[in-house]
């Protein structure tokens, strides 16, 4: 079967240059053309993705060539683009940039994988005829990549417009779709490596409105559309579906799963609590700044956030705190990841300070000021848990800024070998207590389609136990 739907991919030499800029202008102006829309990002990458979604209206799903296979990236793809006009891929670092020689998990490979012609941003600082070269290097790096049109960024003046605009288009035999002049004004505030998230963001909307006028003003929009109007069919064999996609739902009485979702934990892969919803578990959100109490679950999944930048604000909010820890010593399923792993534990130290958090975990963490796990991630399961069984191996990734000191290390138990990336301590990942799995990693519920399915589990299983009055099991 052949589907033929209108889609780009934003992608640029280097990291830095302007992708999201341009993605989110380009975004806006088609939400305000009143095109329905469907974002993504390319990798594991919460904020910008939270920006696209922002300025589209609509969620915004991650496509990652490390956590999920061919056909679990063209599945996402067209669930979720099936009912909207036109598609937007923001890459993410270099156009090939990857995990080895060859490129793989690459922008450039992810644009193949789903026939996507792709919009490279060129930072035009200084140099003028080069950019032809280094198009025409792009060209002849992978042949079979669908460069369909050009924009330049940082333009100082229209004479070095006119001059790499002809070069481009002589030697190149590409379009160059617009010129983004330099600026000094940026409006997007910045924190750790990257945008600070939009809720976050005193000027979001004002920042959006900049982008609009940015790339309206800037970039042939109707020729755009053209490219992405003809970009070709996406051709699905027989075998391309997600490998449990025709799986029956979980039948029984549904568990209550609370989400903690607000300012503070907010990191959530859309495909999670999607994936949830369709096994058919009840999502309750929560919140952990202004909730006094836990509503009745049977399980509870806390993502990632920044719980460093309202770290007095949990810490005030005893109430809520104290029964967390006691329905958690009680029984009740916790998954946590990163900055859920640090509200499981006992202090949160930045600098001189140090704020008390839920007290579950003996583990103190320190905001350090350069990353202390970023990257993705390979685990191995060391022993059987709640959620795993022993010897599974998990993809993800992590960014965290803090370090774990693990005290009464008796008391808790690793959960995970990690194969790539730091976790702990470079050896071990995630900390188990009862119900209570806390990691760094984050998974990807696209990738991992048995993740859901996990929680889902455990979650009945305890309903159906307190239920009937079965005791938990001391730890």
């Amino acid at each position: 079967m052949d589907l033929s739907l209108p889609r780009i991919t934003v992608s640029a030499l280097r990291g830095g240059s302007g992708k999201t800029i341009i993605s989110l202008g380009l975004l806006s102006l088609w939400r305000e053309m009143g095109l329905s829309l469907s974002p993504f990002k390319k990798g594991p990458d919460f904020i910008d993705a939270g920006w696209l979604a922002f300025a589209s209206g609509t969620p915004c799903y991650n496509l990652d060539p490390f956590l999920m296979t061919g056909e679990q990236i063209l599945y996402s793809f067209l669930i979720h683009t099936k009912q909207n006009q036109v598609s937007l891929i923001e890459g993410n670092r270099g156009l090939f940039d990857g995990v080895d020689l060859y490129g793989s998990c690459s922008t450039a490979q992810l644009a193949k994988t789903l026939s996507c012609p792709v919009l490279l941003i060129v930072d035009a600082t200084m140099v003028t005829r080069t950019t032809a070269a280094l198009v025409k290097g792009c060209q002849s790096f992978d042949p079979d990549l669908k460069l369909a049109g050009i924009v330049i960024n940082q333009v100082a003046t229209k004479r070095q417009e006119k001059l790499i605009r002809e070069s481009i288009e002589h030697y190149c035999n590409v379009p160059v779709l617009g010129a983004i002049p330099r600026s000094k004004e940026n409006p997007f505030p910045q924190r750790h490596m990257g945008l600070v998230p939009h809720h976050e963001s005193s000027v979001a909307q004002r920042a959006i409105d900049w982008t609009k006028k940015l790339v309206s003003d800037n970039v042939d929009l109707q020729r755009l559309l053209q490219i992405m109007k003809n970009a070709g069919p996406i051709h699905l064999g027989p075998s391309e579906k997600r490998n449990d996609a025709d799986e029956p739902l979980i039948s029984g009485t549904s568990p209550t799963i609370g989400v903690i979702r607000d300012s503070v934990f907010w990191f959530y892969y859309p495909e999670n609590i999607d994936s949830l919803k369709s096994l058919g578990a009840e999502i309750v959100e929560i919140n952990s700044i202004r909730d006094s109490f836990l509503p009745e679950i049977d399980a509870l999944y806390i993502g990632g956030g920044f719980p460093e930048t309202q770290a007095e604000a949990l810490a005030e909010n005893l109430g809520f705190r104290e029964e967390l820890k006691k329905r958690i010593n009680d029984g009740l399923p916790v998954y946590a990841e990163c900055g859920g792993f640090m509200f499981m534990g006992k202090n949160l130290k930045m600098g001189d300070k140090s704020y008390p958090m839920a007290g579950v975990l003996p583990v103190t963490f320190v905001l350090e000021k350069k990353p202390q796990g970023h990257g993705y991630t390979l685990l191995e399961t060391m022993e059987p848990n709640p959620y795993y069984t022993a010897g599974e191996r998990i993809k993800g990734h992590e960014f965290h800024y803090s370090r774990p000191i693990v005290h009464e290390q008796s008391h808790t138990r690793p959960v995970f070998k990690v194969l790539r990336g730091h976790g702990l301590d470079g050896t071990y990942d995630g900390l188990q207590k009862k119900n209570l799995l806390a990691t760094y990693t984050h998974v990807h519920a696209g990738g991992d389609t048995k993740w859901a399915t996990r929680i889902y589990h455990v979650a009945a299983t305890y309903r159906t136990q307190k239920n009937f009055g079965v005791p938990q099991k001391k730890n």
